[in-house]
């Protein structure tokens, strides 16, 4: 599957979008990495990603391409309530927003997304805490101003829908598309020939990807390559089409290197630039 173009000759950082990334807490500092290093590598023209101020230093010395926002946080070293503001308004200079990885379930951060959904009118993606913090209610997502595309793995979706883990994986499909429809976003169901359902019915089965990936971290690659689709103008449901098919690419070039077993998050990194030439045109 071919999906990108080649970029002319006489284009610039501000025609790839700028996408800002929420991300981190004290112990999850990898997590905002991961997802920011892989919003970079997969095209965006420029990544800022939003990190409790006491952590910055941390992740500016990892990733020189990267910039930084250096935001309130609570004594636990997660994001303040006192970070909304500069959010907003950092936002209104951004194409789209990845909100989750690494966020930390500490009370005040979850009170956080749930102020910042509604507020947001740039595309969006959720995943790992930030949907963690949603499922306390999920119908801020029928608040939100803009496209929303939400990436839960089972566990977490079955903690959005009240369910079990095992209820989830009984009807897949079905599971996806009713949440979709019933909150109008684009939910990317992961797992085994992870699911993108759209709120219209459009169900895409992805065939990329392998059990070496069900590894920590994976998850937040995938974010920031979603991420990055959303900012350079891609529809939220190609974003995410895409999104998952590069991902799962990625791996299944790793693992013929790597093996299932020694897979790692960052080896995606690795191998997103080789995944990339097989899907421009």
């Amino acid at each position: 599957m071919k999906f990108l173009k080649k970029r002319k000759k006489e284009s610039h950082k501000g025609d790839f979008g700028h996408l800002f990334v929420m991300a981190g807490s004290s112990g999850y500092t990898g997590a905002a990495l991961l997802c920011s290093q892989a919003a970079l590598l997969s095209g965006s023209g420029l990544v800022t990603l939003g990190i409790p101020e006491s952590l910055n230093t941390i992740v500016a010395k990892r990733i020189w391409e990267l910039m930084t926002l250096p935001l309130p946080e609570t004594k636990e070293k997660s994001f303040s309530l006192r970070a909304l503001p500069a959010i907003l308004k950092k936002v209104e200079a951004c194409d789209a927003v990845a909100i989750g990885p690494g966020l930390s379930r500490n009370r005040e951060t979850v009170r956080l997304v749930h102020q910042l959904i509604p507020r947001i009118k740039k595309p969006m993606v959720i995943d790992a805490d930030g949907l963690n913090a949603v499922s306390e209610n999920p119908l801020v997502l029928k608040k939100a101003k803009a496209p929303v595309i939400v990436t839960p793995h089972p566990g977490e979706m079955a903690r959005l829908i009240r369910k079990t883990g095992k209820e989830v994986q009984r009807d897949r499909k079905k599971v996806a598309k009713l949440f979709s429809f019933g909150y109008n976003v684009i939910t990317v169901l992961k797992g085994y020939h992870t699911l993108v359902a759209s709120p219209t019915g459009k169900l895409y089965v992805n065939p990329t990807g392998n059990p070496g990936m069900a590894k920590g971290g994976c998850g937040d690659v995938l974010t920031g390559i979603i991420g990055s689709f959303l900012g350079q103008g891609m529809s939220p449901f190609a974003a995410a089409c895409n999104g998952v098919y590069v991902h799962g690419l990625a791996g299944d070039l790793a693992v013929k290197e790597k093996g299932e077993v020694s897979l790692l998050a960052g080896d995606l990194l690795k191998f997103l630039p080789s995944a990339f030439k097989k899907v421009t045109y």
